[in-house]
């Protein structure tokens, strides 16, 4: 890496010729992955993410270039080529401030570990899952490892750097009978090293996969209807996350392509409803020390009681709308400009139990686990499919059913809620977006939508 005098003077060149703000994002990451099928290794690969990219601000406005030549002269010369993009006074250069500490509680780094140990564990997953029932047809027990080394620095005297350290075990079963196949996913990942595997006992998850994609051949198909809907905890945050949290970022809210735009105080949903994004959750999958802008990362406040309180703002944005960043920037890597983007981003706990919530519900459908699905962050519509539902009939889970499509708009679904139970978990994926893809957790506890569409190919 570079020296901070180095540094300091790049800096100075970007607010040279009329920029008012310098950006230099420096990375280096080793990423890990090994995948076993049917109990047999497939494929093991390690890739390395290097380089540096720099932006530069003139108001609201952004230029951007990424190398992964990082040598001075190089650099000197991407920053002069950026700087020549805008002609006016010089900006304002702050000395660069000494790095605040970071803490990282990996224990076992992937890179120290013997590829014979994960690879056994790994196949010992996957025919687990292979062995449980002659109809598996495939079986996947993936591992994914990550280290990202960053260094950020700016003309506001940022100087920060920063290790995250994260791995995700993927497991996957595929089940096939005459009336076609089914897959049944998990993927619980943690910012830590490989002592994943003692915290989690997979060995139990990749026999509950296996079991549910057995389960899931004999279910039948949902009739197309309206109704109430049970959604569980953890992963079933996800529509929050994708009908709600994205249209509470910055990158949709300063361009007025939200419906929560120029929204602060108002009610929003259902009085029973608070929703937090936090990235400062240690060890969690989305957790960071601080944001792709080197700020602290902080436990933000989106919705209390219903009403709209904070949205996730970077510090380009925070220019276009007159409000403080909220540590909220991120980046897959050096090569993509941060903006604003969640973390861990979930429905708070409230006083209800799931069981209460089903014994209360006479007719509707339990969502116990999500799958994919779409959203349009300007308009807030949705719609997601259902990987594992059961009816709900007189206040007790009957049949499960297959084909469940949940659509609606966020901005409804919000006051529809009308019990939340106290099981808060969260789920980890990751999500996509201008600044590429990130680690991020979903989440929830149970919750309860008066009503929902839910679209289906069974018949009356």
């Amino acid at each position: 890496m570079i020296g901070k005098e180095k540094l300091q003077e790049l800096l100075a060149l970007g607010v040279s010729t009329g920029a008012d703000f310098a950006e230099i994002f420096l990375e280096d990451s080793a990423n890990r992955s090994m995948n076993s099928i049917g109990g047999q290794i497939i494929a093991s690969k390690t890739s390395n993410v290097f380089g540096a990219g720099i932006r530069l601000l003139q108001g609201g406005d952004e230029v951007y270039g990424y190398t992964n030549d990082v040598s001075f002269d190089n650099l000197k010369k991407l920053i002069l080529d950026l700087a020549s993009s805008y002609s006016g006074p010089k900006g304002v250069l702050e000395p660069l401030k000494d790095a605040k500490p970071y803490k990282v509680i990996a224990k076992k780094f992937g890179a120290k570990a013997k590829a014979k140990v994960k690879a056994d564990k790994l196949m010992k997953l996957s025919s687990l899952i292979k062995d449980y029932d002659p109809k598996i047809v495939q079986a996947v027990a993936n591992l994914i490892e990550y280290e990202q080394k960053v260094l950020i620095v700016n003309s506001l005297g940022v100087y920060q750097d920063d290790l995250r350290v994260r791995t995700r075990v993927i497991l996957a079963a595929y089940a096939q009978d005459e009336k076609g196949m089914v897959e049944v996913f998990e993927g619980p990942g943690q910012s830590m090293g490989i002592e994943l595997f003692d915290k989690i006992d997979l060995e139990a998850l990749a026999l509950d996969v296996a079991k549910r994609a057995i389960d899931a051949l004999s279910a039948a198909d949902i009739v197309s209807q309206k109704m109430p809907v049970v959604l569980h905890n953890a992963f079933g945050g996800v529509i929050f996350h994708e009908a709600c949290g994205h249209p509470l970022e910055a990158t949709s809210v300063a361009k007025g392509l939200s419906p929560f735009a120029n929204r602060i105080g108002d009610k929003v949903g259902s009085d029973i409803l608070s929703a937090r994004d936090n990235g400062t959750l240690k060890g969690e999958w989305g957790w960071q020390n601080f944001d792709d802008e080197g700020s602290p990362t902080k436990d933000n406040l989106l919705i209390e009681n219903g009403v709209l309180k904070g949205y996730l703002i970077d510090y380009r944005n925070s220019r276009k709308m007159n409000m403080e960043p909220t540590g909220s920037s991120r980046r897959q890597s050096y090569k993509y400009s941060p903006t604003s983007r969640m973390s861990s981003t979930y429905i708070t706990n409230g006083t209800d139990t799931l069981e209460a919530i089903i014994k209360d519900t006479k007719y509707g459908l339990f969502a116990k686990k999500l799958g994919g699905g779409q959203v349009n962050p300007a308009t807030g519509e949705f719609n997601f499919a259902v990987s594992e539902g059961y009816m709900i009939e007189d206040g007790k889970l009957t049949k499960q059913v297959r084909g469940a499509m949940l659509i609606g708009q966020g901005k409804d679904i919000l006051y529809k809620i009308d019990r939340i139970a106290s099981n808060l978990e969260l789920g980890q994926g990751m999500c996509g977006s201008l600044s590429g893809s990130i680690p991020v957790d979903v989440g929830q506890p149970s919750i309860r939508v008066t009503e929902l569409t839910v679209g289906g190919g069974g018949k009356e």
